[in-house]
């Protein structure tokens, strides 16, 4: 029954949103998209370029096309970026689309699984790391609980163990 609809993660960079959202996929039979890379895709350049080039503002109006036309197919589980619910059309595109999850993870799971990974723009030229990663938390967690219908934290669960959770609750509702 899962299967049949849309499973779309939201969730801070660094929760496992994508590697979560794969096992998933591949658990369930089901296409899986991740709406960075779909951007990458499309734009022939990397989140950092984009965000160079057009600033977040011109990112976010990219973002917001690209996940709107992929929710809108079918069947498909969605591994969306961390500040995609800052756009209100999307938050409500995800809501009525599908099921929500969001990804729970503490600032120092988030830290240690990106402070090597150079794609990440909003963590570019900043001194203090976690206090970014507190004002990110601060503008979005109430963003991410307004619209998840499951949540689950990942930090100390296989992203396996969480795919399977995720299924479990799912076929619940």
């Amino acid at each position: 029954m899962a299967e049949k609809r849309n499973i779309f993660l939201i969730g801070p960079m660094g929760a496992g949103k994508s590697t979560i959202g794969r096992q998933i996929a591949q658990q369930l039979g089901m296409d899986f998209f991740d709406s960075d890379q779909e951007i990458e895709k499309r734009t022939g350049a990397d989140i950092a370029w984009i965000f160079d080039l057009e600033g977040e503002e011109g990112f976010r109006t990219r973002e917001e096309k690209v996940i709107n036309e992929l929710t809108e197919k079918q069947g498909v589980v969605l591994a969306t970026g961390g500040g995609s619910i800052l756009s209100k059309d999307t938050r409500n595109r995800l809501s009525a689309r599908g099921i929500v999850v969001y990804l729970q993870t503490t600032i120092e799971k988030q830290m240690a699984r990106t402070q090597k990974d150079k794609r990440r723009p909003l963590l570019q030229g900043n001194n203090n790391l976690r206090e970014r990663y507190e004002e990110l938390e601060e503008e979005r967690v109430p963003l991410y609980e307004e619209i998840a219908d499951i949540t689950i934290k990942t930090d100390e669960q296989s992203a396996k163990g969480v795919a399977s959770y995720i299924i479990e609750q799912i076929e619940q509702i």
